[in-house]
C-alpha cells in the first residue's frame, strides 16, 4: 500500500529543491564557481533521489513489478498510467546524471549541470504533477 503522506512529503522536497535551484542558485556561474556547481548538483542530486524514492515507493506498494534498474521504475509508472511517456525519457536521463554525482562525481561535467538547471527543472515539476494528479491531490 503506498504511503501518500511520504510520497507528498518527498514531492514536496522536489519542489523545494527547483525552488531554490531558481531562486538561489546563480546558473550562469555554475562553470566558474564551484560553490555554485557543487550547490547545483548536490541540488539536482537530493530532487532526483527524491523522485527515485516516490517511484520506488509507488512501484513497491502498488505491486507494479519488479524492476531491475531505477530507469525501469519510471517505466512502471508509465506502463501502469501514473506519468506521461513522453516524461520517461528526461527522467532516464536525469536518472543516469544522478548515477554520476553519487558514483563519478569527480567527472561531472559543469556545463550538464547547467544546462538541466537552465532547461530541465519544469520535468521534475511535471513528475511531481502527474503523482500528485494520480493520488488525488
Amino acid at each position: 500500500m503506498t504511503d501518500t503522506d511520504l510520497v507528498h512529503k518527498k514531492l514536496a522536497v522536489i519542489e523545494t529543491c527547483v525552488q531554490e535551484l531558481r531562486t538561489l542558485g546563480h546558473p550562469a556561474d555554475i562553470r566558474s564557481d564551484l560553490r555554485e556547481f557543487r550547490f547545483s548538483a548536490y541540488t539536482l542530486q537530493i530532487a532526483i533521489q527524491a523522485a527515485l524514492d516516490v517511484a520506488a515507493h509507488i512501484v513497491s506498494g502498488e505491486h507494479l513489478g519488479e524492476p531491475r534498474t531505477n530507469r525501469q521504475l519510471f517505466e512502471l509508472l508509465v506502463h501502469h498510467g501514473w506519468l506521461p511517456g513522453e516524461l520517461a525519457a528526461a527522467l532516464h536521463g536525469m536518472v543516469g546524471f544522478r548515477n554520476i554525482i553519487v558514483h563519478a562525481y569527480e567527472s561531472v561535467d559543469p556545463k550538464i549541470v547547467e544546462g538541466i538547471v537552465l532547461h530541465e527543472l519544469d520535468d521534475l515539476l511535471a513528475f511531481v504533477q502527474a503523482i500528485r494528479a494520480r493520488l488525488g491531490g
